[in-house]
């Protein structure tokens, strides 16, 4: 088994390093932008350096651990910046995480401790998906979502690549999130929420735009490619994402390799 090795040393990565120890999974440790990091240790996890390292790790697989909801497009730029082929992500989840045989989650997501996917849920690639959320029968999360804690999803629920659902969050049955959406802490989301916007309350309403780097995630989703619906798999097997052209979330897009260097660091990631 190869080593892990963690993208970020901020909250949801010192997070994942705890999930990926309960899980027996071999650490190696930490690689984070912020030079005042480098040689220390999080909870006990070394930082062994910034991403440039990823270069002099060929055997290792890596999960990226940043983001946060001031800037929650900041892991799909990371993990653009990188440039990594998909084989080289693992799926991290806590050993105390539910996921039905009939599931699917993609290369680098996370799982933390409580999770539960019920039947036929479909998670695709880089999702963080944090404590005591719940997926139910058939919801559908497109690359790069973020699930806070105590999120929980109705049956047929679809989430768009990169929207993020703070904790607590309800989203009702056969109810969608726009790409690039944000939904407040404790909302309840009674009906869709279009791309590229805030929404909070209950029944959640539209506040304003979503962030200036989620709009511009956003404007990356131009027309939709074809993609391949894999077969139910083994949950700890990295498959490819599960996206539509007719739902929210498009196929993750690497063609733009020559974008500005993003640190991975910040307060949660």
């Amino acid at each position: 088994m190869t080593e892990l090795v963690i993208i970020g040393a901020g909250g949801f990565a010192r997070e994942t390093a705890q999930a990926a120890r309960a899980a027996g999974l071999p650490l190696a440790g930490h690689l984070d932008d912020d030079p005042a990091l480098h040689g220390a240790e999080v909870d006990g996890v070394p930082v062994l350096g910034g991403t440039e390292r990823v270069a002099e790790l060929p055997d290792a697989s890596f999960v990226v651990c940043v983001g946060s909801p001031r800037d929650y497009a900041s892991r799909a730029r990371v993990v653009r910046r990188l440039g990594l082929p998909a084989h080289r992500y693992a799926t991290v989840l806590h050993p105390t995480a539910v996921v039905s045989a009939s599931s699917v989650v993609g290369p680098g997501t996370v799982l933390l401790a409580h999770t539960v996917l019920t039947a036929s849920v479909r998670v695709g690639r880089h999702v963080a998906v944090m404590p005591q959320t719940v997926l139910t029968h058939d919801d559908e999360v497109a690359d790069f979502a973020t699930l806070a804690s105590g999120v929980r999803l109705g049956g047929g629920a679809r989430i768009g690549r990169g929207a993020y659902l703070g904790a607590g969050a309800l989203v009702r049955e056969g109810t969608a999130v726009g790409a690039w959406s944000l939904v407040g802490m404790g909302s309840v989301v009674l009906g869709d929420v279009p791309p590229g916007e805030v929404w909070a309350g209950a029944p959640a309403r539209r506040l304003r735009r979503a962030p200036r780097t989620a709009l511009e995630e956003l404007e990356r989703l131009d027309s939709p490619e074809p993609v391949e619906r894999p077969e139910p798999l083994d949950p700890l097997e990295p498959v490819e994402p599960v996206d539509r052209p007719d739902r929210p979330g498009r196929p993750e897009d690497t063609s733009h390799q020559g974008d500005r260097p993003v640190p991975a660091r910040g307060v949660n990631g």
